[in-house]
């Protein structure tokens, strides 16, 4: 297969490259080249998506399939307007932001809602949940209007984990069990979280391109028990930590964030109005060749690739003397 990868640079785009070298796949990355190098054995392109011709590069080429992971709908339309018709797949890597109802667990691709599409040539601030959510909706619909919805897949991922992880969202479970001790755990240990390795997505990206799989679809594993997760963590970082679980409103009374960012405790959204946002019915997904592997051979490689990322450290979570001092407050 000659596949294209629109970026290829960074995280999901180089394992996505990866992955096909491996599997054999001729694979070319198309990208501005700023954020890091291509896999091994991928051809890499220079582009500017940000010019109308900023393609030109691949002026006269075919390839069997292409897999994008744009952000923003004007870089969409920029490479469907010099590439739809001299592909034969065409993958859109989407986000579960688009979807309008966060609240409702069980949700499934096909049926839940989603939010109003960006405005008609136009670009929202993707910094915010809801213009990044937007923007995905409007590039979705670009690409199923121009590629034929027989052509298209649209996966809409969850939270992408692993080796390379820029985010620092499982990065800090992983660094936090493997420091031992007693660990603050947010909500209920029956409460449920939701994720993907980076590597288990890329390989159904590509074997999706392969086999023309067309729809759409959820693109992470089942959901798990928080008390699952964790142990799955302990059990990749070789640690016997203490959990000790507390209330979620004691947690958003003092100012813990949930999700991301500094003083947060991320895979934790408050509840009841974020309980669908972890909790998505992915048996599609599954059925349609989706293979995830266990928590604790994320987070072996994960803590492997951690050990060379000394910068990594304090992207998101509770500092040590932080946490101290909440499980203090919490036991009194």
């Amino acid at each position: 297969m000659r596949l294209l990868v629109l970026g290829g640079t960074v995280f999901l785009g180089r394992a996505v490259a990866r992955h096909a070298v491996a599997a054999g796949h001729d694979v070319t990355c198309a990208a501005r080249g700023l954020g890091g190098a291509v896999a091994e054995g991928a051809r890499f392109v220079r582009v500017d998506r940000d010019r109308p011709d900023g393609l030109s590069a691949l002026a006269g080429e075919r390839f069997d399939a292409v897999v994008d992971v744009a952000r923003r709908p004007s870089h969409v339309r920029v490479a469907l307007a010099a590439l739809a018709d001299r592909v034969g797949h065409w993958t859109f890597v989407s986000t579960c932001s688009v979807y309008a109802d966060d609240a409702t667990p069980g949700q499934r691709a096909t049926t839940a809602p989603v939010l109003e599409p960006a405005p008609e040539g136009t670009d929202l601030d993707d910094t915010t949940p809801a213009g990044y959510g937007r923007n995905k909706v409007a590039c979705e619909r670009a690409v199923a209007g121009a590629v034929g919805e027989d052509r298209a897949f649209l996966c809409r991922a969850g939270l992408i984990v692993g080796p390379e992880d820029p985010s620092g969202r499982f990065e800090y479970w992983v660094r936090r069990v493997h420091r031992g001790g007693e660990v603050l755990a947010p909500g209920e240990p029956d409460e449920v979280v939701q994720f993907v390795d980076v590597r288990d997505l890329a390989a159904w990206l590509v074997d999706a391109a392969g086999s023309g799989l067309a729809g759409t679809y959820d693109g992470m594993g089942a959901p798990m028990p928080r008390g699952e997760f964790l142990a799955g963590v302990a059990e990749g970082v070789g640690a016997r930590p203490t959990l000790t679980w507390v209330d979620q409103d004691f947690l958003v009374a003092r100012g813990v964030e949930p999700w991301m960012g500094p003083r947060s405790l991320p895979l934790w959204l408050p509840l009841p109005e974020h309980a669908g946002f972890l909790s998505r019915d992915v048996g599609a997904s599954l059925a349609a060749g989706l293979r995830t592997r266990p928590v604790a051979e994320t987070v072996r490689d994960t803590l492997g690739w951690l050990a060379g990322q000394p910068d990594a450290v304090g992207r998101c979570g509770l500092t040590a003397d932080d946490e101290a001092a909440l499980l203090r407050e919490w036991r009194g």
